[in-house]
């Protein structure tokens, strides 16, 4: 059994989770500088009140199954992205605060809007960056990060990390629009327009800017017969963005359910692009891994607990599935 590889899918499979999930939570409090009214504003954090806390599982998973199972990976990543990583977790404690502390302090609402939307930016930015810097490669010799502590920081991870929000907000506005309704689901249909508009740009200038920063990456698109192979990913995603742009004007749950598959569009040829490595350009996973047998045994505790997680998950949603009013859950 290949338990390097099955520790690389459950990985990919756990980022993504916490990419979707806690995407549109974070999209939610990206946008509120967009909505002015404290009622609507309470009623977009009361349709992820319930579950935003379950949605942040994913990243605890995901970093910790990097740890375990391949900790040279996570030694160097975590080195490199030290300050990016700090900001995103710094961003993320004071978005849960202000999720409980907006509710109780009526005096003081503001400020816990503010703390709200500027965590969810600089966590959702942070995410873009890193994973900008990620593309670009980390700079390794003999096993060790020998570059500086701002290497992260370039054009093309501010790109990124601009495509990450706009893409969070689109994810964010589409949840709204399956949970609201009336004057304010118009209001937000309005508000994505352009938002679909900006994210086709981004992913269509970060894909022609891939392919320029390793050749390689180039190679695994454009030569053939990879070409050929993998021109359904871009059209497809085309597609799903054309559809999306008629969607927003009268469709509800069918504008997050296709913002989704364009993620996972995204996602899967991210995955393409980098294969194997998993610290680009020179680390594969299996340099990376832990011993096989530490991997078959975390692998047992995984098959227990990720069953368990998918279903608590899945209840959750169900059972605060619908529309959501002003009563909220506080």
């Amino acid at each position: 059994m290949d338990y390097q590889l099955i520790w690389v899918l459950l990985i990919a499979v756990a980022v993504f989770a916490y990419v979707t999930l806690d995407g549109f939570d974070l999209g939610i409090g990206i946008l509120f500088p967009l909505i002015k009214d404290p009622v609507k504003r309470g009623r977009m954090m009361n349709t992820v009140a319930p579950i935003w806390d379950g949605n942040e599982t994913w990243l605890v998973l995901g970093g910790g199954g990097l740890y375990a199972a391949f900790p040279k990976a996570y030694s160097l990543l975590m080195t490199a992205f030290y300050i990016p990583v700090f900001a995103m977790l710094l961003a993320l404690v004071f978005r849960g605060v202000a999720f409980e502390f907006r509710f109780k302090s009526q005096n003081h609402q503001k400020h816990w809007d503010f703390a709200f939307s500027a965590g969810s930016l600089i966590a959702a930015a942070m995410q873009g960056a890193m994973l900008g810097a990620f593309i670009e490669g980390i700079a390794v010799e003999n096993g060790r990060f020998v570059g500086g502590a701002m290497d992260w920081l370039s054009p093309f991870s501010i790109f990124c990390a601009t495509a990450v929000v706009v893409g969070y907000a689109l994810l964010g506005t589409g949840w709204l629009i399956m949970k609201m309704e009336g004057d304010f689901q118009g209001n937000l249909r309005r508000l994505a327009k352009p938002a679909v508009i900006w994210m086709a740009a981004n992913l269509g200038v970060v894909s022609l800017m891939t392919t320029y920063v390793n050749p390689a990456y180039a190679a695994r698109w454009f030569d053939m017969p990879n070409m050929l192979m993998l021109a359904p990913i871009p059209l497809i995603t085309a597609g799903l963005l054309f559809w999306l742009w008629h969607a927003v004007s009268h469709r509800e749950k069918t504008v997050f359910g296709i913002t989704l598959g364009i993620f996972f569009l995204c996602y899967l040829g991210f995955g393409i692009t980098l294969y194997p490595n998993i610290v680009p350009p020179m680390i594969t996973f299996r340099d990376a891994a832990a011993p096989d047998n530490s991997l078959s045994f975390m692998l047992v505790g995984a098959a227990i607990l990720l069953p368990v997680i998918f279903a608590y998950t899945a209840y959750a949603y169900w059972v605060f599935r619908g529309k959501v009013g002003d009563e909220g859950y506080h």
